[in-house]
């Protein structure tokens, strides 16, 4: 298993990166939102990797954190999520992104990446909510997926309610809830703050 790799970068093509590490060439699969973050050919980069073996042979996949390769191997454990589709995802989705659409049960947040159909969001959305815990991602979230429900205060919820009553997308306006709400804020408070941050 190969845990990371670090080198120069020699080329970068739309899904791809080749990394020299000590006169190797490594191809490396990466999601368009990774190669987009990637410094400039001849600068030294690391790239957390999943190494996938398959009848159709070996194949290298790059991270640049390894809260995306966590996800990366939580995605791929999904019925009908093969490897191109999971870095598609995270091509579309940061981790906290897919986190927030879970949480609050937003399948949509995940029809919109090419090649994801609605039954599959439904599955990711489902599935995703008993393999991960929010506060394990580095999110500002301690709500736990799998209890979503009850861990929301019926204030982050009104809020959350409420700025779906404005026209505001579900994702975003629980990210925003959750980016702001503190113990035992207000249900007007909440939704004030939200709103600057969604403006």
């Amino acid at each position: 298993m190969i845990a990371y790799i670090k080198g120069t970068i020699e080329q970068v093509t739309d899904q791809s990166v080749i990394l020299d590490n000590q006169g190797i060439g490594y191809i490396i699969n990466a999601s368009s939102a990774t190669l987009s973050r990637l410094p400039r050919k001849g600068d030294m980069t690391q790239l957390y990797t999943y190494h996938q073996v398959n009848t159709d042979g070996m194949s290298l996949f790059g991270f640049l954190t390894r809260e995306e390769l966590q996800m990366f191997r939580l995605l791929i454990l999904i019925s009908g999520v093969g490897s191109k589709i999971a870095v598609a995802i995270l091509g579309t989705l940061s981790p906290e992104q897919i986190i927030t659409a879970v949480v609050s049960q937003d399948p949509e947040a995940f029809s919109k990446t090419p090649g994801v159909g609605k039954k599959v969001a439904q599955r990711i959305t489902l599935e995703l909510q008993d393999k991960i815990k929010a506060q394990d991602w580095g999110t500002n979230t301690s709500l736990e997926i799998s209890g979503a429900q009850s861990a929301t205060s019926s204030e982050k919820q009104d809020a959350i309610d409420a700025l779906l009553s404005l026209g505001y997308g579900k994702s975003d306006s629980v990210r925003a809830v959750l980016a702001v709400a503190e113990e035992d804020m207000a249900t007007d408070q909440i939704i004030r703050l939200a709103l600057k941050k969604l403006m």
